[in-house]
């Protein structure tokens, strides 16, 4: 006679160093995600490479950190209105060729870069209309391909899957800046524009793979942007997550004084600016592969708030030194706590939007990440010529955090958000 049997014994829980590592589940398990993961790291690279290559043919022309930081509002425009108008049009049509769309669109402007350079046009004019046109594809097609991601995976997996999106995305800002600083310091800015242009190859095959993708729900005709704006009106936590981050990207960015501080500061050249730009993305990296830790984490808000405080201080503590390796470690400490905000931000949106409003609420989110960054580009590089560019550092970082102080006395319900019992 067989021994009766018994139950089986939980598993043990894994050890401390496994559960600290990212949780890589996403990407075993769903193969369509797993292709826009690829896509998006490969391309993200090339992006990277194309920003740091504007920037420095900006400065060589002009040899004025106002005229860099004009790169940042040229584009901020075009991400404010097609960030909007995109997240609508991604609430209404089929996202996946949506996303396709866009990715096509910006392999195409990363080609005429690459066009102007090797003509040698040297017209500051064509660099700005360039990244105008860059950023309103980005604007249009990105709210529908962070639309996706819910679809792609299960619920229970999204908080891994945004972790698993900080590190496809801070893998490209890390690898990118330093690639193309060596690649332009070695055969121009052609080279970095023409790398990108290759790399958008991979996104559009993965935008390609992917089986249609429409809005679910009933609805008829275009959505509207409005209902977009009213419905986050009415989510005062995940309101205050928008402020706090927009806090973060227009006052506590300097990327734009990189090529200036690289010089000033450093005596560099630009590997140096490379090395700037993606200090940031490798502390930002870190964070996201050491994100195991995140899924325990239930005052979500508290964590929001004090990731914000924590970059603001590195970037001011930046703004003061002037040894190469600690500025770039400041850096990296800003680029851990913008990992750690960003996952939880995610998660919060995600959990509260519906499948036909996730589109808008995108859109917006896509106006803050990646127009915040631009605006802050101006506003640095105008205080700087104003000042100084370590003025326009330090005090940059000291408004982030008395901004995101005012945040918290103003909304205490953010500090008590609980994600046992979400309110958004």
């Amino acid at each position: 006679m067989p021994p009766a049997s018994v139950s089986a014994s939980p598993a043990p829980p894994a050890p401390w160093y496994r559960r600290a590592f990212a949780d890589l589940s996403p990407l075993r398990e769903n193969a369509d995600y797993r292709r826009v993961w690829f896509g998006q790291a490969v391309s993200s690279i090339g992006q990277q490479m194309t920003a740091v290559a504007v920037a420095v043919q900006v400065y060589d022309l002009t040899g004025s950190s106002f005229a860099t930081g004009l790169v940042g509002l040229f584009s901020l425009f075009p991400l404010i209105a097609f960030g909007l108008y995109g997240g609508a049009i991604a609430d209404s049509v089929d996202r996946r060729r949506l996303g396709l769309i866009g990715s096509a669109g910006l392999a195409a402007v990363s080609a005429l870069l690459a066009a102007q350079s090797l003509a040698g046009l040297g017209q500051v004019a064509v660099l700005y209309a360039a990244v105008a046109v860059q950023a309103g594809f980005f604007a249009l097609s990105s709210p529908a391909r962070s639309a996706m991601i819910p679809r792609l995976v299960p619920s229970h997996q999204l908080p891994a899957a945004n972790a698993l999106n900080t590190v496809s995305m801070n893998l490209g800002l890390t690898v990118g800046p330093m690639l193309g600083g060596v690649l332009i310091g070695a055969y121009g800015a052609q080279a970095a524009y023409l790398v990108d242009t290759v790399a958008f190859a991979a996104t559009i095959y993965a935008m390609w793979r992917l089986p249609a993708m429409l809005p679910l729900g009933d609805r008829k005709g275009r959505a509207s942007v409005l209902d977009g704006l009213r419905f986050l009106r009415e989510q005062p936590n995940m309101r205050t997550s928008f402020l706090a981050d927009l806090a973060a990207m227009v006052f506590g960015m300097p990327r734009a004084l990189f090529p200036a501080i690289a010089v000033t500061f450093y005596g560099g050249d630009a590997r140096t600016v490379g090395l700037l730009v993606s200090a940031p993305a490798v502390g930002a990296l870190i964070g996201a592969l050491f994100s195991g830790w995140v899924g325990r984490v239930n005052r979500q808000g508290v964590a929001i708030l004090v990731s914000v405080v924590a970059w603001g201080l590195a970037i001011a503590a930046f703004g003061l030194v002037r040894n190469l390796w600690l500025g770039l470690l400041l850096l990296a400490v800003a680029g851990c706590a913008d990992t750690v905000s960003m996952i939880f931000r995610n998660t919060m949106m995600q959990v509260a939007a519906p499948d036909e409003m996730r589109g808008r609420l995108q859109g917006i989110f896509i106006v803050i990440v990646a127009g915040g960054p631009r605006l802050g580009d101006f506003e640095s590089g105008a205080v700087a010529s104003l000042t100084s560019p370590a003025t326009s550092v330090i005090s940059g970082g000291l408004a982030c955090v008395a901004a995101v102080l005012l945040l918290a006395a103003r909304r205490p319900a953010f500090l008590a958000y609980d994600a046992r019992h979400p309110t958004p």
